[in-house]
């Protein structure tokens, strides 16, 4: 069903001139022609037509796929920018103030995306120049390799065309001149391939968004108009899509690209406007090695981001150039241009160096803590503990998520889920006839795959529970080590957590079952049933969340409202493996 998208804009009509005002407020090297709104023109502050002696490099074309073209506008890529409106080729007598306002005597290049409507404005103006008097070559790029060339269309621009403006910036900035520029784009032009995979269409400010798309689908060659592509296909692992895209790309069969086997290449993965950073960067991970391994390929240089987008469409495109030393030094070259990527040049050392050993962990023997051959008692008791709190733990994973959806990021059963596996996993070399060292296990098993605040809060807590044990005095009665221990854990939790009771944290099921604990083996209370009872008390403190305003955590940040829907994940994450230990050791001491 199309609905009204959400935007933050003003009017849909005012989108190009107000993205541009605040472009220009962001970036003091560059500036725009007052010509509002017909002339939307973005163009570098430090030239002028009549002191400038590089050659001028113009681009442009229809807005909506920022940060291309105006985020290149800078020294050593493009010296101006021509907006059109969304989607549409900007006019003629916009394009032949670009040219004016920063053609030297060396000339201009327009770089054209090959749409007709582009080639069509652009080749007007261009003729129009020249019968000014100004010196004026073009270059058409039509780097997509989704579709064949249809009639005399030809293939369309994408996001290859970036690397273009590079290399003639790049050559311009050099002092070359008009011809050798031009030249240099146009050889770039023939040597790059381009396809894009999308999994939603674009939504244009003001308009609604389609449905074409439905769920679990996504699009192969689809434009960055957000017109159609080759197929649309079920949706299927990155792994799958890169492969797809790369064969399409350097199909012998097609021959779009003059690219074989020992060719050195570079890769652009570029963003089409709604993908997360963390998705493209996947997708270069598995595009090099493929690239390297199936395809033959030197890759010298790989630029990971959005370059040139479908305002929100989420997918991706990948483009390959054919490289030489030439290329690489035009793209390595320094450039103000604020989208261009820093840090990208320059040959890859190993991508991975091996992790630093602790200084106490190389002096220790080469022995590891590992399970004794046989487990006394209180062995035997510590791992179905162990078991049964890991165990409970990944039982409400599920639960743990949703309320954690509720008043959090929604990862705390996740979270704690990859701790319980991991010490399932690691358990069997656990010392479990030492607690103290055990202890300290866990939390390395914990350390090792919990992320965020919970797995730091639980290292926090075995580590303080593990120098407790190391220091109880041998004539202490274990259940007397325990609570004394869990008592060190919970004020260190305490300390650098900064929570306390109160605060709809774990802590408001451990304090309670603390004090429970403690209460119960003074009264001379057995220590399983003290440790029942205290489990009792950890679910009620745990439950009773639900009733607390949160004043820690990202919790804090949530209305009491909804709040109050859901009890407190963490502190419902502890009632549970804390319970789950209590009962098995009850089961365990009634069998014995």
């Amino acid at each position: 069903m199309a609905f009204q998208a959400k935007k933050l804009i003003n009017d849909p009509n005012d989108v190009v001139t107000e993205f541009i005002e605040g472009l220009v407020e962001t970036y003091p090297g560059l500036q725009y022609l007052d010509g509002f709104p017909e002339v939307k023109v973005v163009l570098r502050a430090d030239v002028t037509p009549a002191t400038y002696n590089k050659v001028a490099i113009i681009s442009g074309g229809g807005s909506g796929h920022e940060p291309a073209n105006s985020g290149f506008v800078g020294e050593g890529m493009l010296t101006a920018a021509i907006c059109g409106d969304i989607f549409s080729s900007p006019p003629v007598d916009s394009i032949l103030a670009g040219i004016r306002a920063v053609t030297g005597p060396m000339g201009c290049l327009l770089i054209v995306t090959n749409y007709t409507g582009d080639r069509l404005n652009f080749g007007l103006a261009a003729e129009q120049a020249k019968s000014e008097g100004y010196k004026i070559e073009t270059v058409i790029v039509g780097d997509d390799c989704a579709l064949p060339p249809r009639g005399i269309a030809g293939r369309r621009g994408l996001a290859g065309t970036i690397l273009v403006h590079k290399v003639a910036g790049a050559a311009a900035a050099a002092g070359l001149s008009l011809a050798d520029v031009a030249a240099e784009a146009k050889q770039a032009s023939e040597m790059v391939g381009t396809m894009g995979v999308a999994l939603s269409v674009c939504t244009l400010p003001g308009r609604v968004t389609s449905d074409r798309l439905g769920p679990g689908k996504m699009e192969l060659g689809l434009g960055i108009h957000g017109e159609p592509g080759a197929a649309v296909a079920d949706l299927q692992p990155v792994d799958v899509i890169v492969s797809h895209v790369l064969k399409q790309i350097l199909s012998t069969e097609t021959n779009y690209v003059p690219i074989t086997r020992g060719s050195r290449v570079v890769l652009m993965i570029n963003g089409l406007g709604g993908t997360p950073l963390s998705e493209l960067m996947i997708a270069s991970g598995k595009a090099v090695p493929k690239l390297q391994l199936e395809h033959g390929l030197a890759v010298d240089r790989v630029y990971t981001g959005s370059f040139m987008t479908s305002l929100d469409m989420a997918g991706f495109s990948i483009s390959i150039m054919k490289a030489d030393q030439t290329v690489l030094q035009r793209l390595d070259a320094p450039t103000k241009a604020p989208y261009w990527p820093v840090g990208v040049d320059g040959n890859h050392p190993p991508a991975k160096i091996p992790v630093p050993v602790p200084p106490s962990r190389s002096l220790k023997s080469e022995e590891p803590l590992g399970r004794p051959l046989q487990l006394n008692p209180q062995g035997q008791m510590l791992e179905v503990a162990i078991e049964a709190a890991a165990k409970a733990v990944i039982e409400i994973k599920d639960s743990l998520d949703e309320w954690d959806s509720k008043v959090g990021d929604g990862d705390c059963g996740s979270t704690m889920y990859r701790g319980a596996k991991a010490i399932l996993d690691d358990i069997k070399n656990y010392p479990l006839n030492d607690a103290a060292e055990t202890v300290n296990e866990i939390g390395s098993s914990i350390k090792r795959v919990m992320g965020g605040t919970s797995g730091i809060l639980y290292n926090i807590f075995c580590k303080a529970a593990y120098t407790q044990l190391k220091a109880s005095t041998q004539s202490a009665a274990m259940s007397k080590k325990w609570a004394e221990a869990l008592e060190a854990a919970i004020a260190a939790v305490s300390k650098y957590g900064g929570a306390s009771a109160g605060y709809r944290t774990l802590l408001d099921a451990l304090i309670p079952a603390l004090a429970v604990l403690q209460e119960r083996l003074n009264a001379g209370d057995d220590p399983t049933t003290a440790f029942l009872l205290s489990s009792e008390a950890a679910v009620a403190g745990a439950e009773s969340t639900i009733n607390m305003q949160a004043q820690a955590g990202r919790s804090s940040y949530v209305s009491g409202e909804k709040l109050a829907s859901v009890p407190d994940p963490g502190a419902m994450a502890v009632a549970s493996w804390y319970r789950a230990a209590a009962l098995a050791v009850k089961d365990k001491y009634q069998a014995s």
